[in-house]
Formats: structure tokens, C-alpha cells, sequence
């Protein structure tokens, strides 16, 4: 399908495309990377056989995630990895990997892992019919940004982003499980976030991460604040999801940079969060340290702000 701005766009089983926008992107990472950019032939053949090898295995790892407890916050050896789902209630093919993710959050499957999910909603499919109430043009970005980092000549919902490292289709159970279980093997700068002081309209919030490895003495890298909301809810009444009733985990409502990290000192600061006309009992916040460019996912924390 052509929209009335000259992008195009494709829906099917496993996922939905949009081409134009990453476009110029492509050209710059075919450079950059030395890679050539997919063909839209190759991007869709090659996720409609992840859609049937996913169909096939992912028996196994969806009764392992319904079968295991919620990690004590005690437990010290699992290590925090984050998963990003970029998704938009335009899209038909969105709802399982909306589900998928939920599960991820409530079960957490892997016990090495210490999963922290964010549901990103992008802007990209909001001129066909409905206009998703959580969705940013500021996650379309990232997701861009992320297209560049992996290589990628389109950008797709719905997309599985594991720790900046490894991308997929948001509904593909069995890659996340690999993904996810890769992404804890990797040694993690400590990230705490803690509550401070507070009244009826603002909370006070204690970050602390880093050093960095002394590996990377020469590098920096950011530290973010997102803030998200626990569960939200919508009743679509047009689109491709017209009559559905979507739910929703983690979902994203902002994303800052507060500052940056290296091998030389630890990041330590008080940020005053605006709570006016939120639900505070239904937020959640979650620090990431992160290479530049969206890069590789250094270190993560969770807190709610219900607790």
C-alpha cells in the first residue's frame, strides 16, 4: 500500500513495513557498515520463514515462560536486560508480540535475566485509519537509529530490540529466548535508581551508574531516564485493529538523556520528576546506560513509583 506521503507500506502474518522512511538511512549504512541494504524481496521472504520456524518451535519456550515465578528483587544473579518492542495499534499484526511481551514481564522466563521490558509505540502507521494514543514520532527515530546500527534498509513493527544488540519480529518466542539468555552473558555496568523525597506533584529520583570498564577508557557512554506507565488500555474503533480491545505493558511515555558515564568516574544525580496529571501508582522508571547512536545496552535498573 502507497499512503498519501509517498511511503510504502506492506502488512502480512508477521509483521508490517514501512519503506521511505529509512531510505536515506539505508545509503548511509551501506557505507558506514560496508553492508548493502536489504531488498524489499529478501526482507519479506526472509520473515515470513522466521513466521514459520517460530509457528513450529515455540511451543517448548512458551510453557517455560508460563511456568516460572517473578524474580525476587533480592536475587542477585540474574543480570538486567532490556527489551524494547517497537509496536503501534495500527498494526494487525502488533497484538501477539503486545501479549508476547506482557508475558515476558509478568513470567520472566530466563533465570539469568532480570528482564525490563518497554513497549515503544511509533507514529509510522497512524495516517491509516487510527492514530495510536501512545505513539511518538521520538520512538520512530530511535528505531531508525537502531535500522542504522544493525544494518537494517527498512524499519518493520513489530520489532524486538534485546539489550541494543539483537533485533527480530516482536512475536518470534523462540529468538527472543536466545536473545535474551546471550544479552545476560554479558558483563553489565551497576545501575541503581532509587526514590527520594516526594509530594502530590513531584518525586524525586537517585541515579547512580557506572564507572565503565576500564576497557573503555576512551569511551562514554549515555544515561537515560524512561518513564513508563505499567499496564494501559485502549478500545480501537478503526484501522486494522478496529473492534479490538489492545492491552499493553510497560508503555513508554518518555525517554531523556541525563547525562553520560566513562571508565574515569561514576554518574551520580537527583532528578525532580513532574508528576502533574499522572497516575503515579501505575509508573514505572528505568535508567539505561547505553553506547552512542543507539548502541549496545551497558547497564539497566527498575523501580516503580508504587512501591
Amino acid at each position: 500500500m502507497r499512503s498519501s506521503d509517498g511511503k510504502f507500506r506492506y502488512c502480512n502474518s508477521v509483521g508490517c513495513y514501512e519503506y521511505g522512511l529509512a531510505r536515506s538511512l539505508a545509503r548511509q549504512t551501506s557505507t558506514s557498515l560496508g553492508r548493502r541494504p536489504m531488498s524489499l524481496r529478501r526482507s519479506v521472504i526472509g520473515l515470513s520463514v522466521i513466521s514459520l520456524l517460530t509457528t513450529i518451535l515455540s511451543f517448548r519456550y512458551i510453557h517455560s515462560a508460563s511456568a516460572s515465578a517473578t524474580p525476587s528483587s533480592n536475587d542477585t544473579s540474574r543480570s538486567p536486560v532490556i527489551v524494547e518492542l517497537f509496536t503501534s495499534e495500527g498494526c494487525s499484526s502488533c497484538p501477539p508480540a503486545d501479549a508476547f511481551l506482557q508475558r515476558l514481564d509478568r513470567s520472566q522466563p530466563v533465570k539469568t535475566a532480570e528482564l525490563i521490558v518497554l513497549s515503544e509505540h511509533v507514529d509510522y502507521w497512524d495516517d491509516i485509519g487510527w492514530k495510536d494514543p501512545y505513539s511518538s514520532h521520538e520512538y520512530s527515530e530511535r528505531q531508525s537509529a537502531y535500522a542504522a546500527q544493525f544494518g537494517n534498509a527498512s524499519i518493520y513493527t513489530p520489532q524486538m530490540v534485546v539489550d541494543g544488540h539483537f533485533e527480530f519480529v516482536g512475536s518470534d518466542e523462540r529468538r527472543a529466548g536466545q536473545a535474551i539468555k546471550e544479552a545476560a552473558k554479558a558483563p553489565k555496568v551497576p545501575v541503581h535508581i532509587s526514590l527520594g523525597s516526594s509530594d502530590d506533584k513531584t518525586t524525586v529520583v537517585h541515579i547512580e551508574a557506572g564507572p565503565l570498564p576500564l576497557a573503555a577508557r576512551n569511551q562514554s557512554a549515555g544515561v537515560f531516564l524512561a518513564l513508563a506507565d505499567n499496564t494501559d488500555e485502549s478500545q480501537v474503533s478503526r484501522g486494522e485493529n478496529a473492534g479490538r480491545t489492545l492491552q499493553h505493558v510497560a508503555v513508554l511515555r518518555n525517554l531523556t538523556r541525563i547525562g553520560a558515564v566513562d571508565a574515569s568516574s561514576q554518574f551520580s544525580r537527583d532528578i525532580n520528576l513532574d508528576l502533574k496529571s499522572k497516575n503515579r501508582a501505575n509508573l514505572r522508571l528505568v535508567a539505561i546506560v547505553q553506547e552512542p547512536d543507539a548502541g549496545r545496552v551497558l547497564g539497566a535498573g527498575l523501580t516503580r513509583l508504587s512501591k
